[in-house]
């Protein structure tokens, strides 16, 4: 996909009243979200149609979001640059880069972030003591989402 197409995407997002849109174009695949609103989860529900004499099946339940942390009241809260894919290691059975207790540089890893199948390792922009993990290894982030605490 062009930059132009990139652009009017984003452009078409900023000036309607959708929160959120993904377009796939053959293997491309783009998510555009509007930094600030919370879109509700979408269920996507396949299934050969059911005998007459059977109920359909029931819809998942919608997530339910974690305990809400205030961040400016625990330390500095490193926060995703990006949308994307949070990863708390570099491969699947590998050591994750930090732990809670751990004492980290600025400009040590601590985390990757996948966007459009890019790997972006994501460096902590303070030193001090990792307080907390605010997202589970695999969960999707948001532009400015908190991903650890550190004080």
């Amino acid at each position: 996909m062009d930059l132009r197409k990139l652009k009017a995407l984003i452009d078409l997002v900023e000036k309607s009243g959708i929160a959120e849109l993904e377009i796939t174009e053959g293997e491309e695949k783009v998510r555009i979200a509007k930094q600030g609103i919370a879109a509700a989860p979408t269920y996507l529900h396949h299934a050969a149609p059911a005998p007459h004499a059977q109920a359909p099946a029931p819809m998942p339940p919608p997530a339910t979001p974690g305990p809400a942390v205030a961040p400016e009241a625990e330390g500095h809260a490193v926060k995703a640059p990006m949308v994307g894919t949070f990863y708390r290691s570099s491969a699947p059975g590998s050591p994750s880069f930090v732990e809670v207790g751990q004492t980290v540089k600025a400009g040590e890893t601590l985390c990757i972030i996948e966007a459009m199948k890019l790997m972006n390792e994501i460096e902590s922009d303070a030193s001090g003591v990792i307080k907390a993990i605010l997202v589970e290894n695999g969960q999707p982030v948001e532009y400015g989402q908190p991903l650890f605490l550190i004080a």
